[in-house]
C-alpha cells in the first residue's frame, strides 16, 4: 500500500475511514436497469473497493492528482477506470456514451448541491444517485412541504427523483473530522421524469417564490407580471414552503396559461 493521501482543505476532502459505513454506502445502489457507476471524489478508495466487487463498470473521478496516483497503484481492476477530472466541468456523455449510470460518492460539501443540480440536468442518463452530504443538506433535499428546511433544492430534486434520507454518519469516522454530522441519501428517478409544464418557467417560479419565503406567492411572484385575475386564485395566498412539488407544477401551468391569455 503506498503512502496515504493528505486531505486538502481547498478540495473539501474528509476521508472516510470506517469500512462498515463505506460498505453500507456501496450497498445503497440497487443497480436496477443499469451497469455503470460514476464515483465522485474517491479519495483513497474506501468506497471504490466495495463498488468494484459488484457486477458493474466503475469510473472513479477525482480532481486530486495525489488521489489518482494512489488509486492507480492500489486498485488495478478491469472493472475500474480512474479519471482525473472535474465533475462540474465534464461532459457526462464522454463517460459512458449514451448508457445510463448511477452517481455515488462521499461528496465534497462545498460543491455537493452543484453536483445534485448537474445530475438533475443529466437525469435522462442518471436513474439513481446515492451518497454522503453534510447532514442538513441531505435532509433539505429529502424534506417535504410544510417544513422550514423545505426549499428550492427540495422541490427541484423531488420534481424528478424520489428522495430518501437513509442514515446519519458522525464526524469521528473521517480524517480530518468535519465540524458537522453527515447524512447519506438515495435519489431514484421517477418513472416519468419530464414535467407537464415549461421546465425553465418551473425553475423560475420555484426560485423566485423561495427567495422571499416568508411572503405569500402573491407578493413574491410580483416580478412575473401576473394578471389580477390569476392572483385571485387561492394558491397565491400560500407561502412557498406550503406547496408540494405537484402544486408547484400546477402553479406553473396556471402562470403559463395566464401569459397566453394575457397576450391574446
Amino acid at each position: 500500500m503506498s503512502k496515504p493521501v493528505r486531505a486538502k482543505k481547498h478540495l473539501g476532502q474528509h476521508f472516510l475511514n470506517d469500512e462498515n459505513i463505506a460498505e453500507k454506502i456501496g450497498n445503497t445502489l440497487t443497480l436496477q436497469g443499469y451497469k455503470n457507476v460514476l464515483e465522485i471524489g474517491p479519495g483513497m478508495g474506501v468506497l471504490t473497493k466495495y463498488l468494484i466487487k459488484k457486477d458493474c463498470n466503475v469510473i472513479a473521478m477525482d480532481l486530486d492528482s495525489e488521489s489518482i496516483t494512489f488509486l492507480e497503484e492500489n486498485y488495478p481492476n478491469e472493472n475500474l477506470q480512474i479519471l482525473e477530472a472535474d465533475f462540474l466541468k465534464t461532459d457526462l456523455t464522454d463517460l459512458f456514451g449514451e448508457e445510463p449510470f448511477a452517481i455515488i460518492g462521499n461528496f465534497p460539501y462545498n460543491i455537493s448541491t452543484q453536483i445534485v443540480f448537474k445530475a438533475i440536468e443529466n437525469r435522462a442518463q442518471v436513474p439513481e444517485f446515492t451518497g454522503m452530504f453534510q447532514k442538513e443538506v441531505a435532509q433539505r433535499i429529502c424534506e417535504k412541504e410544510g417544513n422550514k428546511t423545505y426549499g428550492i433544492l427540495s422541490v427541484l430534486t423531488q420534481a424528478f427523483y424520489d428522495a430518501e434520507y437513509l442514515f446519519t454518519v458522525k464526524p469521528g469516522v473521517f480524517n480530518p473530522p468535519p465540524k458537522v454530522d453527515s447524512g447519506v441519501l438515495r435519489l431514484r428517478r421517477k418513472d416519468d421524469f419530464s414535467l407537464p409544464c415549461d421546465e425553465k418557467l418551473f425553475r423560475k417560479v420555484v426560485k423566485t417564490g423561495f427567495q422571499q419565503r416568508r411572503k405569500t406567492l402573491r407578493n413574491s411572484l410580483k416580478t412575473l407580471n401576473l394578471s389580477d385575475k390569476l392572483k385571485e386564485d387561492s394558491i397565491f395566498g400560500k407561502r412557498p414552503e406550503q406547496l408540494s412539488v405537484s402544486q408547484f407544477i400546477s402553479l406553473t401551468q396556471k402562470i403559463e396559461k395566464d401569459a397566453v391569455s394575457t397576450h391574446e
